[in-house]
């Protein structure tokens, strides 16, 4: 069974995820850690809970969920997992930086890409990819239909979407991705999101104002 812990880091509030099982083995999600203090909670959670990091994965790659991707994949030595199309915004990040006013390198290190339908697992626990596009181009989710929850990174928030007005956002495909990806899974799932606190896909259907 799936745990999942999360934890709110850099100044865009950006929400990290680390999931894991009975096993101790766990994926590290969107490592968003940008300061020494907060790579110190990160990895202090894991050395606490004893926890053995599988792989890093990351729903998207703009800059505010890789902060704490070169850190986590020196100490851990797992490969990062992503869509390949989020290859080119990871490689836009040190010019967004710059925009933000501060310098990051571009990141190295070993990646290997996940396509739509392709299943991950934590030892038996399975999180299905699903390709939602539309605020990034490659932007994955990843689901547990035995838990009945999705981690869907910056696609749909409580009361809210994605924006769009980024590099390649797409206001129209993200809209699509929601109806066709999420709107179809069961109320009851639970959606944890990239910003902000989790919902579920039965309350955005009903409330979300995106969709009235």
């Amino acid at each position: 069974m799936h745990h999942i812990k999360s934890f709110a880091f850099n100044p865009f509030s950006e929400n990290t995820y680390i999931v894991f099982n009975e096993n101790k083995n766990a994926f590290i999600i969107d490592p968003g850690d940008f300061s020494e203090v907060e790579n110190n909670i990160l990895n202090q959670f894991i050395i606490d809970n004893e926890l053995k990091v599988q792989n890093i994965l990351l729903t998207h790659a703009h800059i505010d969920h890789v902060l704490g991707l070169q850190k986590a994949f020196d100490k851990y030595k797992v490969p990062i997992l992503m869509h390949e199309m989020e290859k080119e915004i990871l490689d836009r990040n040190p010019m967004d930086a710059n925009r933000f006013g501060f310098f990051f390198k571009p990141f190295e290190g070993e990646i290997s890409y996940l396509n739509e339908n392709e299943i991950i697992s934590v030892d038996e626990d399975d999180f299905k990819i699903l390709h939602v596009p539309g605020h990034s181009p490659g932007h994955i989710a990843f689901y547990s239909e035995a838990q009945k929850f999705i981690i869907s990174g910056d696609v749909l928030f409580e009361g809210s979407i994605g924006r769009t007005d980024l590099y390649k956002g797409d206001a129209q495909e993200l809209l699509k991705s929601i109806r066709e990806k999420l709107f179809v899974l069961e109320d009851e799932t639970k959606v944890y999101n990239g910003h902000g606190n989790p919902t579920t896909v039965g309350f955005e259907k009903s409330y979300n104002p995106f969709f009235k």
